[in-house]
């Protein structure tokens, strides 16, 4: 028996819906993969996220106790890191987690905007240190 052949039409794939949560930045993810499975207790924290900024072209500004800046997080380090398109640095965050054990790197957040804005004034400061001694 013969049969007739039937005809499919193709229907076009659908993309998930957006998650609403942004996509991670390019630097950020280097970044996060530059300290992957780097074992920074608190004494060695500075020196591997110094490290890993200076890798990218960025650099380390400073770190201290988070005192309860952020969630899970026992120091944090303010960084500048170059941004993906090129157009200058801007300011990161690597978070030390409260066991010591693992580094994550954030965006500043709502609640690490004064942080954030205490970084872009320490920077101001080193560079109009740096041009009085020029």
């Amino acid at each position: 028996m013969l049969q007739t052949p039937t005809t499919v039409q193709a229907q076009p794939l659908a993309l998930p819906p957006p998650s609403g949560d942004p996509a991670p930045d390019l630097e950020l993810v280097e970044l996060e993969l530059s300290l992957d499975g780097v074992a920074a207790d608190e004494d060695g924290f500075s020196d591997a996220v110094r490290r890993a900024a200076g890798a990218l072209g960025g650099e380390f500004l400073f770190d201290l106790p988070a005192s309860g800046l952020a969630a899970d997080c026992r120091r944090i380090a303010a960084l500048r890191i170059p941004e993906a398109n090129g157009d200058g640095l801007k300011i990161v965050f690597a978070l030390l987690d409260d066991g010591g054990t693992g580094i994550r790197v954030e965006d500043p957040s709502e609640e690490t905007s004064d942080l954030k804005n205490f970084a872009h004034s320490f920077v101001g400061v080193l560079e109009r240190m740096q041009r009085s001694l020029q």
